[in-house]
């Protein structure tokens, strides 16, 4: 496939960078068992890639819950701020497309359905930071994905058109965002959304160092 000329990279955060996803396995499971449910592969597909508030939006709807969404969120932070340290690790092939990139001088940057506080606070974890431009999350943009706008925004900072920036994305609904946006954009699905049906995108990659990616820097 002919691709255009790549001079910015945007990253997904959750199940892209990190192995949040594995941990919102936990975390959501938590959550349910409290209220005498169940947090289903079903549910969790729904909730996935959204903003905290709709995602949770969409768990107080489904399983007929009263808590709003922004205790729901509350209570998450203070499981995610317990369990974290120990569980998070960086996803495989992070490092050495980070590299690669460094050492090209293209500029990068993250563009999560996170919350500020949670983003930096994994980001930190890593010291990884530091080695992007910025950091936009979801307290930064007015629609969530998997409306285009954290990644247009995301384009303009950059100073790129939404053509030549590369988007790297794990789910259906951030890969929906990045092809919207006018990105060139790749799926990296994991376990938890390999299933899902990415046609839409520009190619499919099994890794954030699959060939794949690293061939469109020669």
């Amino acid at each position: 496939m002919v691709h255009p000329e790549i001079q910015a990279v945007t990253f997904d955060m959750d199940g892209l960078i990190f192995n949040t996803e594995d941990i919102y396995d936990e975390v959501g499971g938590l959550l349910c068992e409290r209220r005498g449910h169940v947090f289903s592969r079903e549910l969790k597909l729904k909730m996935m890639g959204l903003p905290g508030k709709v995602a949770f939006e969409v768990m107080r709807r489904e399983l007929g819950i009263d808590d709003s969404a922004a205790s729901l969120q509350e209570e998450t932070d203070d499981i995610f701020h317990d369990i974290l340290p120990a569980r998070i690790e960086t996803m495989p092939g992070l490092e050495r497309l980070l590299e690669l990139l460094d050492s090209l001088k293209i500029p990068k940057s993250v563009a999560t359905s996170s919350h500020q506080n949670f983003a930096r606070k994994a980001l930190s974890h890593f010291d990884l930071e530091p080695r992007f431009q910025f950091v936009l999350t979801a307290d930064d943009v007015t629609h969530g994905k998997p409306h285009p706008e954290i990644y247009q925004t995301s384009a303009a900072k950059l100073r790129v058109n939404p053509a030549n920036m590369l988007v790297l994305e794990d789910s259906l609904i951030g890969s929906t965002a990045g092809v919207a946006a006018g990105a060139f954009t790749i799926a990296v699905p994991t376990r938890h959304s390999r299933h899902q049906d990415f046609s839409h995108v520009q190619r499919i990659a099994s890794s954030l160092d699959d060939p794949q990616i690293l061939s469109l820097f020669g």
